[in-house]
C-alpha cells in the first residue's frame, strides 16, 4: 500500500471528489478531473500487462484522448494509438514519459487513489 500523502489527499478530497456522495458521483469526478487535467497527446509506457489490454510491459504508446466510457472508481480508460489504430486501455497500466506536469500529476493522483 502506498504511503499517505496529505497534499494529494487534500487535492483529491477538495477538487476531485468534492460534493460526491455516491461511488458513481466519485467516479464521474475522477473522469472529469482526468479529462480536464491531462494534456493530450503524450507518450506513455506500459508498466504492467493486463488481461483486458493488448499492451505488453515496456511498450510505448501515444495517448491521444479520454473516451467517454462509463467511469468507475476502479477503472478509467484512455485512448491510445497502437499498431495503426486507436483503442482504449486502462490508465492504471500507463506511466507518462513525455507529458506536461499537470498530466503527470493527474495520472499519479489516479495511481495513488488505486493503491490506497
Amino acid at each position: 500500500m502506498t504511503e499517505r500523502d496529505e497534499e494529494r489527499e487534500e487535492r483529491i478530497k477538495m477538487r476531485i471528489i468534492v460534493d460526491a456522495y455516491t461511488q458513481d458521483e466519485q467516479a464521474m469526478g475522477w473522469h472529469i478531473y482526468l479529462e480536464e487535467t491531462m494534456d493530450f497527446t503524450f507518450e506513455a509506457h506500459c508498466m504492467e500487462e493486463q488481461e483486458i489490454s493488448p499492451l505488453e510491459q515496456g511498450e510505448t504508446v501515444r495517448v491521444v484522448d479520454k473516451p467517454s466510457s462509463e467511469p468507475s472508481l476502479r477503472q478509467q480508460f484512455v485512448t491510445v494509438e497502437w499498431m495503426g489504430r486507436e483503442l482504449s486501455v486502462p490508465l492504471e497500466q500507463l506511466e507518462p514519459i513525455d507529458a506536461s506536469s499537470d498530466t503527470e500529476q493527474a495520472i499519479s493522483d489516479w495511481h495513488y487513489w488505486l493503491d490506497r
